[in-house]
């Protein structure tokens, strides 16, 4: 038998590797044009251009003009599919749950700002009191029987250089003086 004519074989062409990368956006940034948003919220295109002019919603606008909806818009507008769909509202029922969720939100954050400004009241009326207090030990000194008085009201029962010494009181001129 003959050797046949080998031709060779091609070798496998080399095996492109696909690299995955994530990127991280924020929730707030457009980033989907209509089409995507409106099959991530499965809804028709035109459903968010109608939304846009109810004003249900607002995406950003590219330098062009194009629509840009972000991660928030598209939560928004599965929240407006779910509220028509499931709950049964209409869009101007839609449109007063979300002006009141809108509210609730601002008054949770004032709520938040007030709580903030009372501790901050309270942490300095309690520096204040903590001052005061300091004020006072100062002033205040033990005398007879464990009774606190001012210090300028304290009576020395000592004589100072040159004084004759205060002739005792009985307790009935105590009570009268208020010492």
């Amino acid at each position: 038998m003959a050797p046949r004519d080998a031709t060779p074989t091609p070798e496998p062409a080399p095996r492109r590797v696909t690299q995955i990368t994530r990127v991280s956006v924020e929730s707030g940034r457009g980033v989907f044009m209509i089409s995507v948003a409106a099959e991530l919220a499965e809804m028709h295109p035109q459903t968010l251009r109608m939304y846009e002019a109810r004003g249900l919603i607002e995406p950003k606008r590219s330098p062009k003009g194009t629509r840009l909806y972000s991660h928030e818009d598209v939560d928004r507008l599965r929240r407006i599919q779910e509220m028509t769909g499931e709950l049964g509202l209409n869009l101007a029922g839609v449109e007063r749950v979300l002006a009141l969720e809108q509210q609730l939100e601002q008054m949770n954050t004032r709520i938040e700002e007030l709580e903030v400004q009372a501790l901050h009241a309270e942490v300095q009326l309690a520096e204040e009191l903590e001052q005061v207090r300091r004020s006072f030990r100062a002033e205040l000194v033990p005398h007879r029987a464990g009774q606190l008085v001012r210090a300028a009201d304290a009576r020395s029962p000592f004589p100072r250089a040159g004084e004759r010494p205060a002739p005792p009181q009985s307790p009935t001129q105590r009570r009268s003086d208020g010492s």
